[in-house]
């Protein structure tokens, strides 16, 4: 699989898409048109240990549906993500088994390194 999830209106996607520049093989889908589906979002969960480490809490929906005053479960995690694309961290990087989630500088200085090595 390769792919990348991102936000198309989402000014730090298109600075990160513009640093790791993928190749015409990555499949780019905008979560906004197509939101990820459970059984990727299922296989990325393996990959990372748990739906919370996908989830966005900085999303403005996050605070506004209250879900900040709630315990919540990976179940809920996962069904907020399926219904809602501003939970998803953003972007989704896919890569065969190489994975690169969010907008943190680490994550993203290890996938331009991934991508310059290719």
């Amino acid at each position: 699989m390769k792919r990348i999830y991102y936000l198309s209106t989402c000014s730090t996607c298109a600075e990160i898409l513009a640093k790791v520049k993928p190749g015409p093989e990555v499949e780019m889908i905008d979560i906004k048109e197509n939101n990820i589906d459970g059984k990727t979002l299922d296989w990325l969960k393996e990959k990372v240990g748990s739906y919370e480490a996908l989830f966005s809490k900085r999303a403005l929906k996050y605070r506004g549906w209250g879900l900040h005053e709630m315990t919540l479960t990976d179940a809920d995690y996962r069904k907020y993500m399926l219904e809602e694309y501003t939970f998803l961290k953003r972007p989704f990087i896919i890569y065969d088994d190489h994975i690169f989630i969010g907008n943190a500088k680490k994550d993203v200085e290890a996938a331009v390194a991934f991508f310059s090595s290719l």
